[in-house]
């Protein structure tokens, strides 16, 4: 039996975590001799570690999202990353000893990194021959950092073209090692409907993210005494977030809990004439797929931010910069067609671009390796 092993980190929910269930379900349905098996590699590592650093990460954005940007893009965003001269130094030896660790224990015969800090360290054994185990980078945001490993990679599954060129021409990757998958999603976002109902009002579908992050209520609160839309308001783990707005009790604004099954998911989807959402890379994919008009009110520092700088420059979301008044101007690009069918060509250009699901490419690439190769870790 082949063994997959696929690398997030952190154990809350992310969309790192929701590509890696998304191609394992795919796995399970279309190899059933593959295993699949996930691991968050900081848990591994220590969990105590885990806690703390994503406790942390959570605080640090919540309180003082500012500061959490510019160290992000100085730390995270540059070439060569500063992260590995300024603050991890010391720790990656211990990190490659761990990975090395796991992949002796687990065996492996092909590792997905859906996030890019195991990418990172097994970049480094690779380079140093430690390990020849292939190595997928499956990208989940419209950018890709400078932590995720590039060179020493054996395949890529990159969210645009552009992507692609930058592989290519900056760090010198071999064409044929590099696949246009967009962001992959579940199978069951892949399916729309043709023809949506028009409603009286427009359903709209506001999405504040799995943690439920993300200044909504400002909007919803300006929202309370108007009849322009409907609302359902997916607020995540986010109880307070849940219990005022059922506390309102509005008949055109409902709470509604974190939900996980995507069948679920994509009912509402099919209900909702446009979604409100952070720019969340896994999310937007989804709302593309689904040919969707996609509005944002607020996103994270860091990853959302530059995410919103692509969507933007490419007209694939609105950016609804004041809250108070963002029905009226949703109202009105919601009314006019011209408009609408602009965003739906911009959206198709954007997957014309797009080679193959991540689910076909790594169909393609489970398919090209011998049944049950040896694990490969070389000793000294």
């Amino acid at each position: 039996m082949m063994k997959v092993l696929f690398l997030p980190l952190f154990q809350m929910n992310t969309g790192h975590h929701k590509v890696a269930d998304t191609l394992m379900d795919f796995l399970r349905r279309q190899f059933p001799a593959v295993e699949s098996k996930k691991i968050d590699f900081l848990s591994y590592c220590n969990e105590l570690m885990e806690k703390m650093v994503s406790e942390a990460y959570l605080r640090w954005i919540r309180s003082h999202p500012a500061s959490y940007h510019r160290v992000y893009k100085t730390l995270m965003y540059q070439e060569p990353p500063r992260f590995e001269f300024i603050s991890f130094e010391p720790w990656l030896p211990y990190f490659e000893s761990k990975m090395k660790k796991m992949v002796e224990e687990e065996q492996p015969d092909l590792i997905v990194c859906t996030h890019s800090f195991p990418s990172r360290i097994l970049q480094r054994l690779k380079r140093k021959r430690v390990l020849t185990v292939p190595v997928v980078n499956v990208y989940t945001d419209f950018f890709m950092n400078s932590i995720w490993g590039k060179r020493f990679i054996d395949y890529h599954f990159v969210p645009h073209q552009e992507a692609k060129w930058e592989l290519i021409t900056k760090y010198g990757v071999d064409k044929g090692r590099i696949i246009v998958t967009g962001i992959p999603v579940h199978d069951v976002f892949m399916n729309r409907s043709e023809a949506r109902r028009k409603r009286q009002p427009a359903h709209v579908l506001v999405a504040g993210g799995n943690q439920g992050l993300g200044n909504m209520l400002a909007f919803l609160r300006a929202a309370r005494t108007s009849t322009l839309f409907r609302y359902s308001v997916l607020c995540g783990a986010n109880r307070q977030l849940y219990e005022e707005i059922a506390s309102w009790r509005l008949s055109h604004i409902r709470p509604l809990p974190y939900i996980a099954d995507p069948e679920e998911m994509n009912r509402l989807y099919e209900e909702a004439d446009a979604v409100i959402t952070k720019p969340g890379g896994v999310t937007v994919s989804e709302l593309l797929h689904k040919r969707i008009p996609i509005f944002t009110i607020d996103c994270l520092p860091g990853q959302e931010r530059i995410n919103l700088q692509y969507l933007q420059q490419n007209g694939l979301i609105y950016h609804l910069v004041e809250p108070e008044s963002g029905e009226r101007h949703m109202l009105r690009l919601l009314t006019d067609d011209v408009e609408k069918n602009r965003f739906f060509r911009r959206v198709s250009d954007y997957f014309a671009g797009v080679e193959k699901t991540g689910q076909e490419a790594l169909a393609e690439v489970v398919a090209a390796m011998p049944q049950r190769m040896a694990w490969r870790v070389l000793h000294p």
